[in-house]
């Protein structure tokens, strides 16, 4: 059995100190062959670099996805060139750097292929995620049988539509870009692990990771306010998936949140 843990959307410096303070923590807890992050939203919303993918790596990291926000950051580009491990979605036109696949060897030296790709309801109009998936899982099949894929998206049907899609094709399809933890973490009938939206990693006083007042600014006044960073400490979600190392499917989906949600106001 290989046992892997994802960490959702990582929103601000703040955060990425919060999680790797607490990773050698959830690495005794969970005792996890490989590590992914979700590191798009690192640097102020934005992307990230090659400081803060250095820093994930350092700290036991195997795999970087990312998503729509990591094209704003323009330091982000020559990491997607020059670093495998730091993933954008595949099914940007080729012509943009980077690749949405990588066969990572984790402990005791397992080889987990991971793959993004990213929705188009409500997002920008590129390829199909389903046949660039497909692509992508028979390349990565040819390696290993262990396959994560991180679907970041904002409609909850598209992402539900590819992971019965997917499923008995790949170990797992996490949602990931809504930054709300979603209730439905299961076993689809052919083996895949799922989940809508594994959540944020981000600041616990905040509206998706941003400012109270900036997001409020947002929707009454209906005109752009600059990107705040919201406050409070910092409040790390993920899953942890235990897969069938010979067969590639799930065995079991825990999704976590830490610290948990207060049971009452503050």
């Amino acid at each position: 059995m290989i046992t892997l843990l994802f960490i959702g959307d990582v929103v601000g410096q703040p955060s990425l100190n919060g999680l790797l303070k607490a990773l050698p923590t959830l690495t005794q807890k969970f005792l996890p062959h490989g590590i992914i992050v979700n590191g798009e939203n690192i640097v102020d919303g934005k992307g990230l670099s090659e400081r803060e993918a250095t820093m994930l790596f350092q700290a036991g990291v195997h795999v970087i996805t990312t998503g729509n926000h990591v094209w704003e950051n323009w330091k982000s580009r020559p990491l997607l060139v020059n670093e495998p491990r730091v993933l954008r979605p595949h099914n940007y036109p080729a012509e943009n750097p980077g690749s949405g696949v990588v066969v990572a060897t984790v402990a005791n030296g397992y080889r987990v292929g991971v793959i993004q790709v990213q929705g188009r309801t409500y997002m920008q109009t590129i390829d199909c995620p389903f046949k660039a998936l497909d692509a992508a899982i028979e390349a990565v099949s040819e390696e290993t049988n262990i396959i994560l894929v991180d679907f970041h998206a904002e409609a909850t049907g598209e992402k539900m539509a590819l992971g019965y899609y997917a499923d008995g094709r790949v170990s797992a399809v996490l949602g990931t870009h809504t930054h709300i933890q979603t209730a439905d973490a299961q076993i689809l009938p052919r083996g895949t692990a799922y989940m809508t939206d594994v959540g944020m990693t981000g600041p616990s006083v905040s509206v998706l990771g941003m400012k109270i007042d900036v997001a409020l600014n947002r929707f009454l006044l209906q005109t752009a306010h600059k990107y705040e960073l919201g406050e409070g400490e910092t409040r790390i979600s993920g899953v942890v998936l235990e897969i069938d190392e010979t067969t590639g499917r799930a065995q079991s989906i825990k999704p976590f949140s830490l610290p948990e949600f207060p049971s009452k106001a503050l």
